[in-house]
């Protein structure tokens, strides 16, 4: 059960340090986006602080804006005692300034730079955190959100990024170091025990009366789903995974899979003196996560709906009956029924998979394949059928793309580069290949990544 703001228990802790916001346009020099070991008050000021990694030595990181067009240039050093890059996440870019250790640059050593120089052609909420050794580094606190703004934002009174996590924290409040437990790479994937909201165990903002917030969401964690709703404050969702909506929809309960981003338009409409929320829906119990105390107001009457956000330069995929289609079938994990799946060019059964930390399968092999799953022509568009024949859910991230994920009905649903399959269930997505490289393709459970759900895509240039 998720502790919510409870007084610190065994295995509990609450995050105090925020990220910065940085401004900066193609004009400026050269910035340095540093990797490195910090310290960060987790847990309430009777405990000690805790040893955490973060880019700048904080967690979460700064929180890079860039507008529309623009170029972001960041030099990574790694400060750290592993190997590490950075990915950054959602974003349409050259395959070479991806961050996948091994497929589109090599890990950057401890002491070494690497300099990533891209320009963001989407506006929208994407983040950014290490690919190698992810299911550590970003349980330690490594990432940040990234902002791209649009040339003409929407009307509201104030702009609020919402990075949420949990945490897994010993009684000393430090960070359980269970990294790698089978437990969790067999299961749901390393689940913490406290809730944080841009770092803070009780996130709160000062809010006036019909107020109009954007509130971007961001879901850090390195496994959990988050089922979230709204108490005293009303509006829409705008975006999807950084993709505007073709209309504001309004907002009920809200699912978000590890790295999903939501944008919503709220108005507090909640009275003075009132306190409203954001809350955590865990079976039958309620968590408030982020909390906005009302003061006075800030205008009569509501603002009106929202026009949509203006669309991306996404490219819209061709003909579903032409496309190049493929199947992904996903086995594996605790309570499934693979006996065994390819490896180092041989077959295992799961014993000698359990042995090499291995429990997960894509179309039978456990790990990272020497072919594509799919070599798609430049502007191709490609169907992915993605089976899931596991007990547990996984939330699919494709790099470098984004898909709409395909009804019963043949209708595509809103752009994503981040989709979530429940188990036992089969999505579909279709995507215009458009972006030349090898892209990666993978399960955002880091634990089932790392355990061998992860594979790769070819565009040609």
């Amino acid at each position: 059960m998720i502790i919510g703001r409870r007084p610190f228990l065994a295995g509990t802790g609450a995050l105090a340090i925020a990220g910065a916001g940085t401004r900066y346009s193609a004009a400026d020099p050269v910035s340095v986006l540093r990797a490195a070991p910090g310290t960060a008050r987790l847990a309430p000021a009777e405990y000690p602080k805790t040893p955490i990694w973060g880019y700048g030595g904080a967690t979460p990181g700064p929180i890079l804006r860039v507008r529309q067009g623009e170029r972001l240039t960041r030099l990574f050093v790694n400060a750290l005692p592993q190997p590490s890059t950075v990915h950054w996440h959602g974003i349409r870019i050259d395959n070479a300034m991806d961050g996948v250790p091994d497929l589109t640059q090599a890990p950057v050593p401890p002491g070494g730079e690497f300099l990533y120089d891209f320009v963001a052609p989407d506006a929208g909420t994407y983040w950014y955190h290490p690919h190698n050794r992810t299911w550590e580094q970003m349980a330690r606190g490594l990432y940040g959100a990234l902002i791209v703004e649009e040339p003409h934002p929407p009307e509201v009174d104030r702009d609020e990024v919402l990075l949420i996590d949990d945490w897994r924290l010993t009684d000393d409040a430090s960070i359980d170091e269970s990294f790698g437990a089978m437990m969790d790479w067999s299961h749901a994937g390393r689940l913490g025990n406290w809730l944080t909201v841009n770092g803070e165990g009780d996130f709160r903002l000062a809010v006036g009366q019909l107020e109009r917030l954007r509130l971007r969401l961001v879901n850090t964690a390195n496994a959990r789903v988050f089922s979230l709703a709204m108490e005293g404050l009303d509006g829409w969702i705008v975006a999807l995974d950084g993709q505007p909506l073709a209309s504001p929809e309004p907002i009920g309960r809200m699912t978000l899979a590890p790295a999903q981003r939501m944008d919503l338009i709220v108005d507090v409409t909640a009275g003075p003196g009132a306190e409203a929320s954001l809350t955590f829906l865990d079976r039958d119990e309620r968590f408030p996560i982020a909390s906005f105390e009302v003061a006075d107001e800030v205008r009569g009457l509501r603002l009106p709906t929202p026009d949509p956000l203006p669309e991306n330069p996404v490219p819209v995929p061709g003909s579903l009956a032409d496309a190049h289609r493929v199947s992904l079938r996903m086995e594996g994990g605790a309570m499934g029924g693979m006996r065994g799946a390819m490896m180092g060019g041989r077959m295992m059964d799961m014993r000698q998979l359990v042995e090499a930390g291995r429990v997960w399968s894509f179309n039978g092999r456990a790990d990272m394949p020497d072919e594509p799953l799919v070599s798609a022509a430049a502007g191709e568009t490609v169907r992915i059928e993605m089976v899931n024949d596991t007990a547990w859910p996984h939330a699919m991230h494709l790099h470098g793309h984004h898909f709409r994920k395909i009804a019963s009905d043949g209708r595509l649903g809103p752009l994503r580069d981040t989709t979530l399959v429940a188990q036992n269930e089969t999505v579909e997505i279709a995507f215009a290949a458009d972006n030349p490289g090898d892209w990666l393709l993978h399960c955002h459970m880091l634990e089932h990544s790392a355990a061998g759900m992860m594979t790769w895509i070819r565009v040609a240039g």
